[in-house]
């Protein structure tokens, strides 16, 4: 484990990350992404491990967002959530030929980015609770797909969940994503979503300033439009 402190008013942060959604990879992006971290594939359960990958999409940063959400109660405000996010997300989404996602998906978010309302929290999330100066990225690679029974039928939206590894503030996670996804074409189109607790990352709340309590389960998002690469 590594070390950590929350999301306060003066706090913001992943996912995430997309952290994403989940089967995803991330490399060296668009002037937004610099370091990268090497990463690991694992077995999905609904794809043999040595799955022949008929089919690559990489995600489209301008068109793509990861981020958090912490709820946190405020000195003299009461209840209010901080959100921030980021664009600058690389990632690289594996399929057989029958649309499922195969092992190896990676994504990854430059948290050096993350932006919300208050650049007061900005500042000390980077410094005091993610340590982006010393783990500047958080990491998503896919190790399994549940309840996707037929692929990714084109023109149609499907759910399922994608499990693998989270790493962030140099902690790896299993993690688990709510995904939706559109496939359309030569697009595709959807979101993830999961939660994690800032301890289990070696992170600590940030209890500072006006910042009375921040809620334990951390929300990370990822809206990601990825295009298929020809052969």
């Amino acid at each position: 484990m590594t070390r950590t402190r929350r999301f306060p008013t003066v706090i913001a942060s992943l996912f995430a990350l997309l952290a994403m959604a989940g089967g995803l990879l991330f490399s060296t992006a668009s002037g937004n992404v610099a370091a990268q971290n090497d990463a690991s594939a694992g077995a999905s359960p609904q794809a043999s491990p040595a799955a022949e990958v008929a089919y690559t999409f990489t995600v489209d940063a301008e068109q793509s967002t990861a981020r958090y959400r912490a709820q946190e109660e405020l000195s003299g405000i009461g209840a209010n959530e901080a959100v921030g996010e980021t664009n600058a997300i690389i990632g690289t989404l594996l399929f057989d030929a029958n649309y499922q996602p195969v092992a190896g998906s990676r994504i990854d978010v430059d948290l050096r980015t993350l932006k919300s309302d208050e650049t007061r929290r900005d500042n000390f999330l980077y410094d005091n609770v993610l340590e982006t100066g010393q783990f500047p990225l958080a990491t998503f690679i896919v190790t399994g797909v549940e309840g996707l029974e037929g692929g990714l039928p084109d023109g149609e939206e499907v759910t399922f969940k994608l499990t693998g590894d989270l790493t962030l503030h140099g902690v790896t996670n299993a993690a688990t994503w709510d995904v939706t996804v559109t496939r359309d074409g030569d697009a595709l189109t959807g979101s993830a979503t999961t939660t994690f607790v800032l301890a289990d990352y070696d992170m600590e709340k940030p209890i500072i300033g006006p910042v009375v309590s921040i809620d334990d389960d951390i929300v990370l998002e990822i809206d990601v439009t990825a295009m298929l690469v020809e052969a």
